[in-house]
Parts: C-alpha cells; sequence; structure tokens
C-alpha cells in the first residue's frame, strides 16, 4: 500500500517550521500542506465538514467536537501553548475593582463560549482570582464551531448589528474577553498581564494548552501506525526549533519566540513538551475546566482524547 498523503493545515511557526519547508521529512505518509488564513476557519472547517486529513485546532472545540461525536482524533501534539491573564479588559467607569467585582455583570467573549482563549481566562478567573462564573452573564460575538453545541442558560449572542468593542467602550459590557481594541477607557483588569501568567507557571505549574493536531478516525483505522508517525515528525521539527532556541539561534524571534525562551528559563525544560506524560497536569486541568463552565456534560479521561498509539510517546 502506497503511503497516504495527508492534506494538512497547520500555521507555520518555530516548532513545525522545519516540517513546512521540508528540512524534516516523515517517514510512512506525505504531507500536503493547505494554507488557511486565518487558522481558526479550518477549525471550523474541519469539525463541520472533516475538509482535511490532519489539522491543527483549538483543543476545546476538540474537546466539544469529541463530545459531540465527530470522527476526528487528537494527537498529542501541542503546537500553540499561551497565557491568558492579559485576555481580559474592562471598562475603568464600570465600577470595577477586581476580578470578583465582574460577578453580576454582562462580560463579552469573543466568538464562541467554547473559544479556548475565553475557556482558560475563565479558568484563570475562578480558580486564581475565586471569580463565581455563574453570577456572570456571557455575551457572544459569533456562533460555535461545533453547530450542535449548546451553552448554559448564563450565555447570550450579542444584538444584531452591534459590536463587541463598542459595547465594552460605551460601558454596556463591564469587561470582556479577547478583544481587540484600543481606546482611553479599556484596560487590562489583571494587573501586570504578562508577569501575573509567569508567576502563576511558577507557583502551580499553569501552563496553558492553545493547539493540538487532529486527524480524521478513518485514517486511524486503516493505517495503525500512523499516530505514532505524525507525532515523530512534529517532534522531529520541534525538538531542532527548540535546540534553536536553546542556544540563541532563533533569528529574529517573535513574541512567541520569546514567551517560549521565557518559559525554558523558568522552568529549565523544554517550553513544548509533546506527549501525555509531560501534560497530564494541564489536559486534566482543561477537562476539568470545560466540565466546570458546561461546555462538556460528562467527564472523560485524558486517555480518551487521544489514540492509544500515541499514550507512552514523548516527544
Amino acid at each position: 500500500m502506497a503511503d497516504p498523503k495527508l492534506k494538512t493545515v497547520t500555521r507555520t511557526q518555530g516548532n513545525n517550521e522545519a516540517l513546512k519547508d521540508g528540512r524534516v521529512k516523515p517517514h510512512g505518509f506525505e504531507f500536503d500542506f493547505v494554507e488557511v488564513d486565518p487558522l481558526i476557519d479550518a477549525f471550523r472547517r474541519m469539525v463541520r465538514a472533516r475538509e482535511f486529513d490532519l489539522s491543527e485546532m483549538a483543543i476545546t472545540t476538540y474537546i466539544t467536537a469529541r463530545a459531540h461525536g465527530k470522527r476526528i482524533t487528537g494527537l498529542p501534539i501541542f503546537l500553540m501553548r499561551a497565557f491568558h491573564h492579559g485576555a481580559v479588559k474592562y471598562n475603568v467607569k464600570s465600577g470595577i475593582a477586581t476580578p470578583k467585582d465582574l460577578e453580576g455583570r454582562k462580560v463579552g467573549v469573543n466568538r464562541g463560549y467554547t473559544v479556548t482563549t475565553g475557556l482558560w481566562a475563565r479558568s484563570v478567573l475562578q480558580h486564581q482570582y475565586g471569580v463565581d462564573l455563574d453570577k456572570i452573564t456571557w455575551v457572544l460575538s459569533g456562533d460555535e464551531h461545533v453547530a450542535e453545541y449548546r451553552p448554559p442558560a448564563n450565555v447570550i449572542p450579542i444584538e444584531k448589528g452591534r459590536k463587541m468593542s463598542d459595547l465594552l467602550a460605551s460601558g454596556e459590557l463591564s469587561a470582556a474577553i479577547g478583544v481587540e481594541i484600543d481606546h482611553p477607557d479599556v484596560k487590562l483588569l489583571i494587573k501586570n498581564a504578562r508577569e501575573a501568567g509567569f508567576e502563576a507557571l511558577r507557583a502551580s505549574g499553569h501552563y496553558p494548552i492553545n493547539h493540538l493536531m487532529v486527524v480524521k478516525d478513518e485514517l486511524l483505522d486503516d493505517h495503525p501506525a500512523l499516530a505514532a508517525e505524525i507525532f515523530e515528525a512534529f517532534a522531529a521539527a520541534k525538538r531542532a526549533y527548540v535546540d534553536r532556541l536553546a542556544a540563541g539561534k532563533v533569528e529574529k524571534p517573535t513574541a512567541i519566540d520569546e514567551m517560549h525562551k521565557r518559559v525554558m528559563d523558568i522552568t529549565g525544560k523544554d517550553p513544548l513538551p509533546y506527549g501525555i506524560a509531560s501534560n497530564r497536569n494541564v489536559l486534566e486541568e482543561v477537562i476539568q475546566s470545560a466540565l466546570e463552565q458546561k461546555i462538556i456534560t460528562r467527564p472523560v479521561t485524558v486517555e480518551e482524547l487521544f489514540p492509544r498509539s500515541t499514550h507512552a510517546l514523548a516527544g
């Protein structure tokens, strides 16, 4: 049987660049890279039409998709991580002084309720700042990638024709998550947000996963070794990047590169570990947050999210 050629979407960045430019070549299959801009459009297309063989996807979108029976399976290839303390902005005239003051207010969420930035920002508010998420009315600016998902009763859509940035600037929304806005009355709710993220890493190991890779189920059925082969290809490219990062040989480092280097300096470890074992705590954290926020309705184990052939892999 000929090696499969996988129609693949993944955004070019340091840890997969060697795959995109051919310096690292996979074994047992071939990549057929497709560019999708913005990347989030690929998430929707993969969930709704399984348009690609292999795709980068937000982890909360994937967890939601699995809960609704979508025939895609995640691989423990965690391409993108970020801290979300800086995702929450508030109107300074709203009378809010601390995150706890969001209770009883309307707070916007850019796009859908299941957006990963929203999940992690709400988790930070709940677990690090004591906010009762059920006491907030969450206002969405868009729909969900998984069309079948129905949010809890305290989640409502934005009024037709309105823009979330305008509502935040006017004070009709006290705060919002993931909204890009430059307005004198809108500031970051969590002070020194960037350092707050790194402090959470030091204190508890909090280091959120944003994106992973997902693959069509029938490809795994037809090619039992494929999951491990994909994992090894991505891991080889990532190791080359981390080696360059550690040696200070990343030319024109981006803000993402600088964040990875800072994580490496704090932990003394690979800032982008792949595999279940080194990520179990954060994977359990995202599952628990999805349950608490009513994104999923039943608990799942970490192992349920990934093929058995990848459970012992580390990269």
